[in-house]
């Protein structure tokens, strides 16, 4: 029989179905927001689906039958709390009660492992202030921990994105954090396979142009008998404009000063560059100005489907609901490679 898993703040399940390919059993979830817990719900259809907020759950009345069940609580509290800088907020602060409430399911779970990931910041912030806050919380109930920044790269995932990842253990030393995969995969590798659809085109469902290039492209088609999440967003002419002057491999330099906007976002008006690992897939993928996301040779941002790529998932995952929220299940998801190598850790703790 599987291990039982609670995934708790899930999202779409990015850690969920890293789990899963590791051989693990989705048994509950927690999402409040209902367009994604729906879309959690398409991809996980076994697993119990609760939206309320976590802190107006009544834990007994709603996991008791995951009591005693549950191999491994996975999940990633929201972080505004460890963000800002030059205020002291314990942990078990009100105004970090989403991190207070996971630890209370822990407690009430009791699983012999947990997984938490979040923001870098959360580790360095106060000079690991909230890190140490965080153990105390934890060594409360009976858990060791251990915590160390992740970059999804090292991971076989075409993107560089870094994540605070705390595994805990009930009782003992937990195990050490996956090792960095030899693999690398570019964006290339990634998406060269989907079809070179130019600003509004595409659909939620069509057929597969050409055949998979790379492992890495055959790995995630499995499965999937068409494509879907694949429709470029319909930029406005001025942006057209502005892509069309952007050379491979550019910088916000290479356009001319009167096309230069104003942004706090890193890598805005850029390309993905082919031979590389893509930055930090964020909620605003279809923005050329929100960062380094336009195809490397097509004048418009990546697709759903291509961020989802980026993000490791496989193209039989389904994402549902409103354009926006489908960037927001994309953007905010642990990449399931990344959580996968996690999993692998976990399922080969031989204490």
């Amino acid at each position: 029989m599987a291990e039982g898993i609670v995934d708790l703040f899930s999202g779409v399940g990015g850690l969920s179905l890293g789990f899963e390919q590791a051989g693990y059993q989705i048994m509950a979830a927690n999402e409040h927001d209902t367009e994604i817990a729906d879309a959690f719900r398409t991809n996980h259809p076994k697993a119990k689906m609760y939206t309320d907020d976590l802190e107006l759950i009544d834990l007994q009345s709603q996991f008791k039958t995951f009591r005693g069940e549950t191999q491994v609580v996975i999940g990633g509290p929201p972080c505004q709390g460890f963000s800002q800088k030059g205020r002291r907020k314990s942990i078990l602060d009100k105004r970090n009660f989403l991190f207070k409430e996971y630890v209370a399911a822990v407690d009430y779970l009791r699983p012999k492992y947990f997984v938490m990931e979040n923001v870098p910041n959360l580790l360095t912030t106060e000079h690991g202030y909230f890190q140490y806050e965080l153990k105390k919380a934890f060594d409360a109930i009976g858990y060791q921990i251990e915590a160390q920044i992740l970059t999804a790269s090292d991971y076989g995932v075409p993107q560089r994105r870094r994540r605070a990842v705390i595994l805990g253990k009930l009782g003992a030393k937990p195990p050490l954090h996956p090792q960095p995969s030899e693999e690398t995969v570019t964006v290339w590798d990634a998406i060269s396979d989907l079809a070179y659809h130019a600003s509004g085109e595409g659909s939620d469902v069509e057929q597969y142009r050409t055949k998979a290039r790379t492992s890495y492209q055959t790995l995630l088609r499995t499965g999937s008998g068409n494509l879907h999440n694949h429709k470029a967003t319909n930029h406005s002419d001025l942006a057209l404009h502005r892509m069309n002057l952007m050379p491979l491999n550019s910088k916000l330099k290479s356009l001319p000063q009167e096309h230069r906007t104003k942004s706090i976002y890193a890598g805005t008006w850029t390309r993905l560059v082919k031979e590389e690992t893509a930055p930090t897939i964020t909620t605003r993928f279809d923005t050329p100005s929100s960062g380094q996301f336009t195809h490397p040779v097509m004048d418009r941002a990546i697709t759903v489907r291509e961020a989802a790529r980026l993000q490791s998932f496989p193209d039989t995952f389904r994402f549902t609901g409103t354009k926006g929220s489908q960037m927001k299940q994309v953007g905010n998801a642990v990449p399931p490679r990344l959580a996968y190598a996690i999993a692998m850790a976990i399922s080969q703790d031989k204490d």
